[in-house]
Formats: C-alpha cells, sequence, structure tokens
C-alpha cells in the first residue's frame, strides 16, 4: 500500500492577485501569458499530528454518544470510559471507546461487554488485526463486542466465546447503535419494553 501524505488543509491559501484579462494582456504585449499562478506550498503534516487531529474528533465525538446514552431514563447510567486509538499506517482513522457494562444476553451468563465507534466500516478480524477488510469511505461502525480479562494485568481481550467472534452488535446506523446499547444497560423487561417500541 502507498503511504499516504497528509496536508493541512484548514489554512486556506490567499486567492491568488486578479490580473487583467488575457485579452487586454494579449492587446498590450503581444504574448499571452500561459504560466499560471500557482497557490503557496502546501503544509504537509506528520503522522503524529494527524492523529492528534484525529484523535480530538474521536473523544469529542465519544463525549457527545455518552451523554446521549445516559441522559435516556435515570435507571440507565454507563460508566464513562472515554479512550481512543488510530490506526498506525493511516493515522486519519481511529476508533474510540466510549463505555462497558455487564449484562445477561438471552441463555447466557453475565457477559461484559465494551461499546466502540469508529470512523470506517470494517470485519472484525482476529487478535492481531483486530479490524479486517478496512473500508474507509465517509460512514462510522458502532458495535458492542464481549471482553474478558486477558493475560497480561489490566488488559482487555474480546471474549470469542460469545455468539462466535465476540461480536454482539455492528451497525452504521447511530438510532441503532443506540437502541442496542439501551438494551444492554436495561435492568427489566418494562424498559426494554420501551427502548424496544422505539
Amino acid at each position: 500500500m502507498a503511504k499516504l501524505r497528509y496536508y493541512d488543509a484548514s489554512e486556506k491559501a490567499p486567492s491568488p492577485v486578479t490580473k487583467a484579462a488575457v485579452h487586454t494582456e494579449f492587446l498590450r504585449t503581444g504574448r499571452i501569458e500561459r504560466r499560471r499562478q500557482t497557490p503557496e506550498q502546501r503544509r504537509y503534516l506528520s503522522y503524529e499530528e494527524v492523529a492528534e487531529k484525529t484523535g480530538r474528533k474521536l473523544t469529542a465525538a465519544g463525549e457527545a454518544t455518552y451523554r446521549r446514552i445516559n441522559s435516556f431514563h435515570a435507571s440507565i447510567n454507563f460508566p464513562k470510559m472515554i479512550f481512543h486509538r488510530t490506526l498506525a499506517a493511516s493515522p486519519h482513522l481511529g476508533y474510540c471507546h466510549v463505555t462497558a457494562a455487564t449484562t445477561r444476553l438471552a441463555r447466557s451468563q453475565d457477559v461484559t461487554w465494551a461499546f466502540y465507534f469508529a470512523n470506517f466500516f470494517s470485519d472484525l478480524g482476529d487478535e492481531t488485526h483486530f479490524f479486517d477488510r478496512i473500508q474507509a469511505g465517509y460512514s462510522r461502525m458502532y458495535f458492542a463486542v464481549a471482553i474478558e480479562p486477558g493475560t497480561d494485568e489490566g488488559r482487555m481481550v474480546v471474549n470469542r466465546n460469545v455468539r462466535g467472534n465476540g461480536l454482539i452488535f455492528r451497525t452504521q446506523d447511530p438510532k441503532v447503535a443506540l437502541k442496542n446499547v439501551l438494551m444492554l444497560g436495561a435492568r427489566d423487561e418494562a424498559l426494554r419494553k420501551i427502548i424496544r417500541s422505539l
């Protein structure tokens, strides 16, 4: 894959000085200027700068998502666990962890799960390549995975015993994602019935 280069598009190049029309220049000098004025040199960004900008955007979106989830009902209160990661080879792509909780899935024991969103869509792979077949369009991916403590101290890993790959849900629709997270956080059947009717 070709190495990506990023430039700062936020600084707008100054508009070129308008010159006399081509026909008047020809009448005055007898020649037409073929060279066009080029905008000033672009300022290219390092991967660290791109990752920092992406991280700020992901964190802000994570904060908004967390507020939206917890404002639904007083009995649903998820812990705030917002952190982000960017992909090393493509720092404009990243994902954000929003919250984690424990719930009982149908016909199973209590399952600890984590809710994420990413600024791309992909399949979930294995432990070495967690994201597989990344599609970097303008879509987001919202997903929840079952987690369990790993071998390293304080590190969580995907619990692949749940549904074969650990994936609880994955969607591109933020409303469906909100509904699924609320269903996972609902403590009683009456609240689940209200959430289902949304």
